[in-house]
């Protein structure tokens, strides 16, 4: 199988990619930097991992990534991204294009693939708008109701899970100094996570919490020296909040992170309904700790008082926290079990053949 796989950049974590890659010369050189820091490889199928010679990867949306792969080809002019992606599946003779970045390369895209490409598929597991992924063979995700969005719009969909990357193994052996950690955004769409947040902040007087937020442009300009003379202040965020925050953090410094803190909290975004499962959720139990998230319905191996924690109310949220830090041995237990069962039941072998299973499928 000729597999091309297509990612994206967090606009976040590009400056922490250039500070990496500031020596890299070549495509692959940037490439390669981008695939062992290790952000977004719980999406990444096996023989990308691998460095398989039938596997290209990509990001589509990275400018100097792509450009340079453009000059290494020779291709004439200034070309756009979307025909250097175009070209690069071409050359590739890319039998199976798998891509991350659907809203960017929709059903128009697809269009223009070269005759080689036999198979489309996309990841999408948030609803999208007005977006058309149509043309796709299958849009995948992890949350049954919005997959049921997606067969809505006219789309084939199908059930399909990020893995546990191995190099989690390398985490959290030693101290966890850190009670409790939060990596994640701050913005509109996270009014219930907000309002959690602000009471898990409040236990740093008593124990170690680490808030590293990804804060939104309104929440920046409003919390700046101008924007604290504007009526902005639903943006702002709670002193008890920005009094501890500090800025996210991404590929491995985040597994170094989680591998020292004995709890992850997580939350769901609010346009996620009643699904669980985000990818803090693999993370963190990858690493090791102890994840406390919000009730929902999860995927098989992440069992509330088994394998996880979670809670109902931002007040349970605290009430969780304090419990399973006072008999932390018994929620290390937990942590452990956890650990164990998402590498068993979520590994890349079984994330690639339930793919391949898939393509032969559609």
């Amino acid at each position: 199988m000729r597999l091309f796989q297509n990612s994206a950049l967090y606009p976040s974590y590009l400056p922490r990619l250039n500070q990496l890659a500031a020596n890299a010369r070549s495509f692959a050189e940037r490439r390669d930097v981008f695939l062992h820091d290790r952000f977004g490889a719980s999406h990444f199928l096996q023989p990308v991992l691998d460095g398989s010679p039938e596997a290209f990867f990509t990001n589509g949306d990275d400018e100097v990534l792509q450009r340079r792969w453009a000059r290494e080809q020779g291709m004439p002019g200034g070309p756009t991204l979307e025909a250097i992606l175009l070209a690069q599946i071409e050359h590739h003779a890319t039998e199976v294009f798998y891509n991350l970045d659907p809203v960017r390369y929709p059903s128009a895209f697809v269009a223009k693939l070269p005759g080689c490409v036999k198979t489309t598929l996309c990841w999408r597991a948030a609803p999208s708008g007005n977006a058309d992924f149509t043309a796709y063979g299958a849009v995948l995700g992890n949350f049954p109701s919005i997959l049921d969005l997606w067969r809505g719009k006219g789309c084939r969909a199908k059930l399909f899970f990020p893995a546990h990357d191995p190099v989690m193994d390398e985490y959290g052996h030693g101290e966890r100094p850190i009670d409790v950690v939060f990596v994640g955004g701050y913005s509109r769409h996270h009014r219930v996570r907000a309002r959690t947040l602000e009471r898990v902040a409040r236990l740093a007087d008593d124990h170690n919490v680490v808030l590293c937020l990804d804060a939104s442009r309104l929440t920046r300009l409003a919390e700046s020296a101008i924007g604290r003379l504007l009526p902005l202040g639903r943006h702002r965020r709670p002193d008890a909040i920005a009094a501890i925050a500090n800025p996210p953090v991404f590929g491995r410094d985040l597994y170094e992170l989680i591998g020292s803190s004995k709890i992850v909290l997580n939350g769901a975004i609010d346009m996620a309904g009643t699904d669980r499962g985000n990818m803090r959720c693999f993370e963190a139990m990858g690493c090791g700790a102890l994840l406390v998230s919000d009730a929902g319905g999860y995927p098989d191996g992440m069992q509330e008082g088994v394998t996880i924690e979670t809670y109902a109310t931002p007040e349970q949220a605290v009430e969780v926290i304090s419990r399973t830090l006072q008999d932390w041995p018994r929620s290390a237990e937990i942590a452990a079990l956890g650990r164990g069962r998402v590498r068993d039941i979520y590994s890349k072998d079984v994330q690639w053949r339930a793919f391949s299973d898939l393509v032969g499928r559609l």
